[in-house]
């Protein structure tokens, strides 16, 4: 009798992955449903409390239909998995947001969920005023399980394929050395999973609950504090409240947030699962000291440029405004970095300051850079940033000593020899994909400003940069449905990026 619930869960983690997934989503319907409940908000909560009990009924009836088979894992299988999941998983999520507003299209359901889902956080919606309390906590509930879901995945399925910024590293595939990550005969993917998803989900809840109860301590309310907490993490940008300008929380609680968005620059700073050669301390780790090379050195100038400048600025010299300047732009440059989105209260204080009138060329910069490898931040990833640094250095010392032999790879040796090469066709195959989608995107009368903005906050899943990069916000909701379909695939595609996609499309991957 003991056995018994063991042999039942091993049962259930035996169902394919999709499967698994898509239960974990229908069971978390219920979370906002029990809100709406909470707030007499019972047509929100019978739209998703339905939905998710649907969703269960299909799942079990699936299961029991596949409860015989005996499935073959693998990691091609896996990959494949990711994609379905950003792409027909949304389908079903849509379902009761569509329901509970009641005057939205399927299709914008559908565009917000992927938004959602990828950490995109692109609001399609006409400011927060307009949805439920609870339909806020869903979108950001969708964002932190999709974060969650990247950082499991990042670990068990795109280390081992040498994907998603672990083909610049010296040995991509991480846990050689550790016994419990691997099989005595061959390494067995979906145990691998299940170890690093235990390992993992208790640390990013705990931050999240950490993070939270940080907020409500600082004065938020609990819906705001928790959707905060949640898109911190995930770095999604979704606010209930538009944004942390109008958060109760202050500076207090953005100085709580900054220190939590650090998490984003590295894995090392909540896990050393990814780290197989090279140094496992978080000073020496690149990424890390190159993300904040960036959040230093960019403020800095920007508050120097109130000096150094030749524009006139309309701010006072006082300490008070310097000192919010410079905060504001820290923030936001770490937000925008790190992929999240949130700016300051003190943003427009930090643009008076330096009196720049195009700062969303700066977002835009820092957004196509990103955060780092197997993070929840989108964009290039600091560590293909960093080898391409290095490479630079060195084109550099040639120029100069043609003969000389390099002596950068003995302080580098999370790198690969070739990783500057790998990292620069990545680079090109992102510029590619940017200009691409630019050019549909025009194809439906979208002009060139706002095209590449939408381009460039979609592959590097930084939804915010939509209203910020802009003279004037784009209102999504207004453009054609094809557009829409076309800004879903590059947040799919910023999301999975693209060497991944061409590596489903190799023979060569599936018959090994």
């Amino acid at each position: 009798m003991r056995r018994r619930p063991r042999s039942q869960v091993r049962g259930i983690l035996r169902l394919p992955l999709l499967l698994l997934i898509w239960g974990v989503f229908a069971l978390a319907m219920w979370i906002p449903a029990v809100h709406a409940l909470a707030v007499d908000d019972h047509k929100t909560s019978q739209s998703f409390f339905y939905a998710g009990l649907c969703g269960l009924t299909v799942i079990t009836f699936v299961a029991l239909s596949v409860a015989n088979r005996v499935p073959r894992y693998g990691m091609p299988g896996q990959l494949m998995t990711l994609l379905a999941t950003f792409v027909f998983l949304p389908l079903y999520l849509a379902v009761p947001l569509q329901d509970a507003l009641r005057n939205t299209s399927y299709l914008n359901a559908y565009f917000d969920m992927v938004s959602a889902l990828t950490t995109t956080g692109a609001d399609i919606f006409d400011g927060p005023g307009r949805l439920p309390q609870s339909v806020h906590l869903w979108r950001a509930l969708v964002a932190w399980l999709g974060g969650l879901f990247m950082w499991i995945a990042a670990s068990a399925v795109l280390a081992p394929l040498s994907l998603g910024g672990f083909e610049v590293t010296a040995r991509a595939e991480p846990g050689r050395s550790d016994s419990s990550l691997r099989d005595s005969h061959r390494p067995d993917p979906r145990r691998k999973l299940i170890l690093v998803t235990r390992a993992l989900a208790p640390v990013y809840l705990g931050l999240t609950l950490a993070l939270a109860l940080l907020l409500v301590l600082c004065g938020d309310s609990g819906l705001v504090a928790i959707c905060h907490a949640m898109s911190i993490m995930a770095t999604s940008g979704i606010s209930p409240i538009g944004g942390i300008g109008a958060t109760q929380a202050g500076l207090a609680g953005e100085m709580i947030m900054f220190l939590f968005l650090l998490f984003a620059l590295s894995r090392l700073t909540f896990s050393s699962d990814t780290v197989a050669v090279g140094y496992s301390r978080l000073d020496k780790d690149p990424e890390f000291r190159t993300g904040l090379l960036i959040i230093i050195g960019v403020p800095v100038l920007l508050f120097l440029r109130h000096w150094i400048a030749a524009l006139e600025v309309n701010a006072s010299d006082d300490l008070a405004m310097a000192l919010a300047s410079f905060w504001g732009a820290l923030f936001t440059i770490t937000s925008f970095l790190t992929t999240n989105g949130f700016e300051s209260a003190y943003w427009l204080s930090a643009q008076e300051w330096s009196g720049l009138e195009t700062p969303g060329m700066i977002l835009l910069g820092l957004a196509v850079m990103g955060g780092g490898v197997a993070t929840t931040a989108g964009g290039v990833k600091l560590l293909r940033v960093y080898a391409l640094y290095l490479n630079g250095l060195r084109e550099m010392e040639r120029l100069v000593l043609p003969s000389s032999v390099s002596g950068e790879g003995r302080g580098n040796r999370r790198l690969q020899s070739n990783g500057a090469f790998v990292a620069w066709i990545f680079f090109m195959l992102f510029a590619l994909s940017l200009t691409l989608i630019c050019v549909a995107l025009s194809a439906f009368g979208i002009p060139f400003e706002q095209a590449m903005i939408l381009a460039v906050a979609g592959l590097s899943t930084t939804g915010p940069l939509i209203e910020a990069a802009g003279q004037v916000p784009i209102e999504l909701g207004l453009m054609a449905a094809p557009a829409k379909l076309i800004l879903c695939f590059a947040m799919v595609l910023g999301r999975l990026e693209t060497l991944a996609i061409i590596a489903l499309l190799s023979p060569n991957l599936w018959r090994s």
